[in-house]
């Protein structure tokens, strides 16, 4: 008779893991750092990983698989320590259209005594991504090696760049494959995912913005409640202090949706040229969270307060124009950003008629798309130049509804209608404030 072969455990080869998951069977942890492994060297192939998002979508985690696949994701590469005078400190969005607050976020919080190593991410499903804004700064790197990252860290206060080679691996693989199967939406997915990343940054402190609304992944308030205690439980468990805020996303946070327009966007909010008030609610919100997580301020409100000063004295917006010149982009930005971000070659203005009852905003972030400055497949180019300005919000009346930036007359025309499409006439709407709801592990 002949002796049986020595095997891996059926729990650990990643068609049965994906099967387990499937059929709603617990995983136990040891299947899933082999996954995740698989996943960071290859072995696990591209379909695989996608079988695994579809059967983790419907069939979800636990809270010791959630904790067990963030810390496996985080673990996939490097991870980070820092020795700075001051707190490392973070925020995430879980995106929504026209969310360009990381941006300005980042250099005033720097420029508050935190230390922010931001690490964000292309575009998802319908929202924007912070990592292709930057894409259209010319010469800015937004992925440096580690050395370089750690060395603006310290002399800026801050850097914001993508997904490296060396931290979080896997859920750089994992988050463009959900992008293009459907499986954006997964609350374990979502979780595992930003904190893998913020884990492997080596982070004192960190703030998250849970969208909610129609331009958001979580549509109900139910659920983006359960997104925020799931992240905050989840970090909390892994020694990560966090607190979460659910903003308002049935509406555009700011006026503009697209890349470049957005970049000139934050570059007009922190010089002071524009200063919208529900974009500037969030910001000052998300900081001042970010300000108490890391001790930096006794309360909310006295963060605010030198947040404000930030911006008023010209030290954000400095930060902002120092972070970009010390990662390869022009040292004037914030003087002559027209010269320098790319600008499309057809505008179109969209004028109103009525006042403006409600908006779908998910449709306007998958405009944005339609005009090429999204992807459809992990492999396709973004144009940095399209999008839209002068977006109206719920309640106006009369004028603009929106200004079309795209690359020919034909995607103009597409872009128009999807615009149109997207607002809704009638009696305007009660107002929702821009923050709902404060979350943290209390």
């Amino acid at each position: 008779m002949p002796l049986p072969q020595e095997r891996l455990p059926q729990e650990r080869l990643p068609q049965e893991t994906i099967r387990a998951k499937r059929d709603g069977q617990p995983l136990e942890p040891e299947a899933i750092d082999a996954f995740i492994r698989g996943l960071t060297d290859g072995t696990v192939g591209e379909g695989q990983a996608a079988a695994f998002a579809m059967a983790v979508f419907f069939r979800g985690l636990s809270l010791p698989e959630r904790v067990a696949l963030t810390r496996a994701m985080a673990e996939s590469g490097r991870v980070l320590a820092w020795d700075l005078p001051g707190p490392v400190l973070d925020k995430h969005s879980t995106g929504g259209i026209g969310d360009a607050v990381s941006l300005p976020l980042a250099p005033m919080v720097a420029a508050c005594g935190g230390y922010v190593p931001m690490i964000s991410g292309r575009g998802l499903g319908h929202t924007g991504g912070t990592l292709d804004k930057l894409g259209s700064i010319p010469g800015y790197d937004a992925t440096p090696g580690l050395d370089a990252f750690r060395r603006v860290v310290g002399t800026v206060g801050c850097a914001i760049i993508g997904q490296t080679a060396e931290l979080a691996p896997a859920d750089r693989r994992l988050y463009a494959i959900r992008d293009v199967t459907g499986t954006v939406e997964s609350r374990d997915l979502i979780t595992a995912s930003i904190l893998s990343k913020k884990l492997a940054a080596g982070l004192d402190g960190l703030v998250m913005d849970v969208k909610q609304g129609s331009g958001a992944f979580m549509a109900t308030l139910p659920e983006a409640r359960a997104l925020a205690g799931s992240i905050v439980t989840v970090a909390e468990g892994a020694g990560l202090h966090t607190a979460a805020l659910i903003t308002d996303m049935d509406a555009p946070l700011a006026s503009a949706a697209g890349n470049a327009v957005e970049v000139a966007y934050a570059i007009d909010y922190l010089t002071g040229a524009r200063r919208e008030p529900r974009f500037h609610a969030v910001t000052v919100a998300l900081g001042a969270e970010m300000l108490v997580v890391g001790g930096l301020a006794p309360d909310r409100d006295s963060a605010a307060e030198r947040l404000e000063r930030a911006l008023a004295s010209g030290r954000a917006a400095e930060g902002f124009g120092r972070m970009v010149a010390a990662l390869g982009g022009p040292g004037d930005l914030l003087e002559r950003p027209a010269a320098h971000l790319p600008a499309a070659p057809v505008r179109r203005a969209v004028r109103q008629d009525g006042t403006v009852a409600g908006i779908a905003t998910r449709a306007l972030g998958l405009a944005v798309i339609g005009l090429g400055g999204g992807r459809t497949r992990p492999e396709d180019p973004v144009d940095p130049r399209v999008g839209f300005t002068d977006l109206a919000g719920p309640g106006s009346s009369g004028g603009l509804l929106g200004i079309v930036h795209a690359a020919d007359e034909a995607a103009a025309d597409r872009a128009e209608a999807a615009l149109r499409a997207a607002y809704r006439m009638g009696d305007a709407p009660t107002e929702r404030p821009p923050v709902l709801e404060r979350v943290d592990a209390g």
